[in-house]
């Protein structure tokens, strides 16, 4: 069997990494989240599917929940962040 290296119109294919990954799109939130001032990240999960970001977990307040939500905007690639937190400052 013989192997021919790939070519498009002639030229090898250049692999563009315009969208991230998914593990690539978490880690890069997590880290925006943890370099961030005013979002208690240390109780926050953050999970990718599709450019949409689902965090889940509990921050003291609810300008925390806020700010995190702003950041996680904020990162390229991030298309909707989905909301699953609770706050130390909500009632029962």
């Amino acid at each position: 069997m013989i192997f021919k290296p790939q070519r498009f119109h002639g030229e090898a294919p250049e692999m563009a990494d315009e969208f991230p990954t998914e593990a690539q799109l978490e880690q890069q939130v997590a880290d925006a989240l943890a370099a961030s001032q005013g979002t208690g990240a240390e109780g926050l999960r953050v999970v990718a599917s599709a450019g949409e970001i689902l965090l889940y977990g509990v921050v003291g307040t609810r300008d925390e929940m806020t700010r995190a939500v702003e950041v996680a905007l904020a990162v390229p690639g991030v298309k909707k962040v989905t909301v699953r937190m609770e706050s130390g400052d909500e009632a029962p």
